[in-house]
């Protein structure tokens, strides 16, 4: 996550966002909404949370893996491996 506040308020604000789109979802089929309305908007959202994970898993790349290959070790293979575990969800998705 992020180190500093406003990094970490900025990530907030972005899911408080994701979490709207999502309620707006709820509504439209609450209120049977057109499909392809509905459809538009759930890419949207599909979107929105690519983007997060994106900018987050650049954050960890640039603190959490760059910091444990600088320390070296084991430390340093593990959080690698996680990145490109983490990569390979993302693309998977």
């Amino acid at each position: 996550m992020a180190n500093d506040r406003d990094g970490k308020d900025s990530q907030l604000k972005r899911l408080r966002r994701i979490e709207g789109q999502i309620r707006g979802l709820q509504r439209m089929v609450e209120e049977d909404k057109y499909c392809i309305d509905i459809l538009t908007q759930v890419s949207a959202a599909t979107k929105a949370l690519q983007a997060f994970s994106l900018e987050l898993l650049d954050e960890h790349l640039a603190t959490c893996v760059v910091n444990a290959a600088a320390a070296g070790g084991k430390e340093a293979e593990e959080k690698v491996q996680e990145a490109s575990d983490a990569i390979a969800r993302l693309v998977r998705s």
